[in-house]
């Protein structure tokens, strides 16, 4: 059975960090991209970052560029992203995805895979 969950959200103040995991089982991380994609109430769903399955460079949207990381270990099983100089702005909650297409795909919110969410809330 193929499932993806996120774990690792939780309440920070601004400036603030946290890391997100995402432990998948079912299915062989080495031909999948990975991305981390969020949703805040009443806004449109938003690509963050996404993690191609060779070697080539993870990507960003704008607004996490220099402040977030992704990162994956194929041999846990898991996928990171590494939420540092968190903003209220950031608050969402977080998915992770898999699809074995493109990190473009991804970014536009196709995927084979996705879990639950981890809700992340950035507030003082």
């Amino acid at each position: 059975q193929v499932q993806l969950v996120e774990s690792g959200g939780g309440l920070v103040q601004p400036g603030g960090s946290l890391r997100l995991s995402c432990a998948a089982s079912g299915f062989t991380l080495d031909y999948y991209n990975f991305g981390w994609f969020r949703q805040a109430p009443g806004k449109e769903r938003e690509g963050v970052s996404c993690i191609p399955r060779n070697d080539g460079s993870p990507e960003y949207v704008n607004s996490v560029k220099g402040r977030f990381t992704i990162s994956r270990d194929n041999a846990k099983n898991t996928v990171y992203l590494q939420m540092n100089g968190l903003k209220p702005e950031d608050t969402a909650v977080y998915y992770c995805a898999a699809d074995s297409r493109s990190c473009s795909s991804l970014f536009v919110g196709k995927y084979e895979f996705r879990g639950q969410g981890t809700q992340v809330t950035v507030s003082s």
